[in-house]
This record gives C-alpha cells, sequence and structure tokens, in this order.
C-alpha cells in the first residue's frame, strides 16, 4: 500500500498569532482556525487532556499545507533554544519563492534572521535556512533557471 498524499506538516508554537503573521508575509493563506479537545484529541497525540489552538495554513497553490498548533493544556515543552541544523531530529520546511532577498527582509520584520547566508547552487538556485518564530528553521529556494 501506498500514502495518497502528503496533507500537511504540524509545528507546535507557543505563540500562535506571530506564527500566523510570519507565514501569511511568506504568502500562505489562512484557512481556518479551530480548537481541538477531547478523546480523539488525546487519543491520536497520545496527551491526556489535550487541547490545542489550531490554525491551517494554505500555499498559494493549495497543495501544500501547514497545521500551526498552540497546545492550551497540557502546557507545550519548550526545548534546547535555536539548536542547529544537524540536531537529530531537527526539521525544516522548504518554499519556493519569487525572490529570495526580497523574501528575507519582509520576513526580518517578523524576527526572522538567516542561519547561514543566502547561496547560490551552480546556475539553478539561490538557497538559505532562516530561523522563524520560536526558533523553527524555514528553507527559502529561488529557481534561477
Amino acid at each position: 500500500m501506498t500514502i495518497q498524499r502528503m496533507d500537511n506538516v504540524g509545528i507546535v508554537f507557543d505563540d500562535l498569532e506571530a506564527a500566523i503573521a510570519f507565514f501569511g508575509e511568506l504568502g500562505m493563506e489562512l484557512e481556518g482556525k479551530a480548537e481541538v479537545e477531547g478523546p480523539v484529541a488525546e487519543q491520536t497525540v497520545g496527551l491526556v487532556g489535550a487541547h490545542c489552538a489550531i490554525a491551517m495554513m494554505r500555499t498559494p497553490d493549495g497543495h501544500g499545507r501547514l497545521e500551526l498548533a498552540k497546545y492550551l493544556t497540557p502546557a507545550a515543552i519548550v526545548g534546547p533554544h535555536n539548536p542547529p541544523h544537524n540536531t537529530v531530529g531537527m526539521h525544516r520546511v522548504m518554499f519556493t519563492v519569487d525572490d529570495i532577498a526580497d523574501t528575507v527582509a519582509r520576513l526580518r520584520t517578523h524576527g526572522a534572521e538567516l542561519v547561514g547566508e543566502i547561496a547560490q547552487y551552480e546556475n539553478s538556485y539561490r538557497l538559505c535556512y532562516i530561523r522563524g518564530p520560536e526558533g523553527i528553521i524555514i528553507g527559502l529556494a529561488e529557481q534561477l533557471s
């Protein structure tokens, strides 16, 4: 059996509104907000008393989605501050953008910082990793040819 599609990537935040603003600035669209709790939520995530506020963000092409979540109960656990990208279990989401320099500049107004620098791979792509809200890492790629 094979998967049918990738539905979404979930990321936990403490400041949900800041995360919505950050991904909105990137160009994602807010699809909806909700709160989830109860037996199904508890069984799915394996946490007694799970109660989350969630926001579903969609890419402009409609094919990619991020589920941004803030745990109301139990409280979120804060991990190490800004772990390096080679940390086991570390993850990132990569987005293709029209203009990487402009995107980085706009996201800086939301606290984003470059992890390294904007690099160019041959004549194909300009790439970078940035830290966004609460230290998450996202990748940006600008196709050149």
